[in-house]
């Protein structure tokens, strides 16, 4: 019989598998963060994604999706035992096609117990988040179409349930990290939820092909492609603001969000100077490409010069757009 601390390292062992099945850039970027707050930015990505993967189930309908959004918030507020979400769940995703989310919707109990070894003010910002984004999850359940969200307020309180609320809780957990970091946010909360945003609009564009393919549409239907990069660049803008204001001396938080900003900045640039675009791997980024910024962060990280110049350079296409 494994000891307790056998137990937990096994459970660590498992998040950290589990997150390079799941997320090749995410398992790139949690590792840089510091060792008191990886944990549990990472243990939030896979509760996140958990949600996700409901939203993406293309055979499940809305109502039942909401069912399940419902119950694994219950589970993760620890209203309900975790079997009541994960055994309905694995039913109704007996066909999904992807193996290793179903292995972590298996493994919630280790990621739960995970999140309840984290600090009372960590558990209390994951769960601020989690219910946000699966309780706003399930109000846009029932308006998946193919023509898309009403308009641009309604697109925008879509990506922040889904990523500009991960934006208000890694600030919350910078914050309790590095006071000069809450000293330089203050009163600049709003550019954490425009950093998630754009994040998610980058993801919302590139997915476009293969959304509509399946019945769906997550952008807003009275806006072109030319007006939603525009603002996604105002968002890419704003969200470099947000990164500047995290110290150097805080470099691994620095490079974290620099490399997931990056990242977008190069994709979306591509996407600008593309008429159409028939699926997502068109413009998505190869390893190489990955791998050269992820070096290159190692320095540019420390330097808001070498920041600025990056974002000006990589995303001229983006920049000149005229909507």
């Amino acid at each position: 019989m494994n000891s307790p601390k056998e137990n937990y390292c096994a459970d660590l062992a498992y998040q950290k598998s589990i997150l390079g099945s799941v997320s090749r850039t995410f398992a790139l970027t949690i590792p840089l963060l510091p060792a008191s707050i990886e944990k549990v930015v990472g243990n939030t990505y896979l509760l996140c994604r958990i949600i996700d993967t409901i939203e993406d189930a293309a055979g499940l309908d809305p109502e039942t999706k909401r069912g399940l959004s419902r119950l694994f918030l219950d589970a993760v507020l620890g209203k309900v035992a975790i079997e009541a979400f994960t055994t309905p769940c694995l039913e109704a995703l007996s066909n999904h096609p992807n193996p290793d989310e179903i292995d972590l919707i298996v493994h919630t109990p280790t990621i739960l117990r995970i999140l309840h070894t984290c600090s009372a003010h960590d558990q209390a910002a994951v769960g601020r988040c989690v219910t946000i984004m699966s309780e706003g999850m399930s109000h846009f359940h029932g308006k998946q179409s193919q023509q898309g969200l009403k308009d641009l307020p309604e697109f925008e309180e879509y990506c922040y349930v889904v990523a500009g609320v991960v934006g208000e809780l890694l600030t919350t957990i910078f914050s309790s990290h590095s006071a000069a970091f809450s000293k330089n946010i203050s009163g600049h909360e709003n550019l954490a939820i425009a950093f998630g945003q754009a994040l998610q609009m980058t993801n919302i564009l590139k997915d476009s092909a293969e959304d509509r393919a399946r019945g769906v549409s997550w952008r807003p239907s009275n806006l072109t492609q030319k007006e939603l990069l525009a603002i996604a660049y105002e968002k890419l803008t704003l969200s470099l603001n947000y990164i500047l204001l995290i110290p150097k001396k805080e470099i691994g938080m620095r490079r974290f969000c620099f490399l997931a900003f990056g990242l977008a900045v190069m994709t979306l640039n591509t996407i600008a100077k593309k008429e159409n675009i028939g699926n997502g791997n068109e413009v998505k980024l190869s390893r190489k490409q990955v791998a050269t910024f992820y070096s290159f962060t190692k320095l540019a990280a420390w330097s808001d010069w070498a920041m600025k110049v990056f974002f000006r350079i990589t995303a001229s296409t983006l920049r000149h757009i005229k909507p």
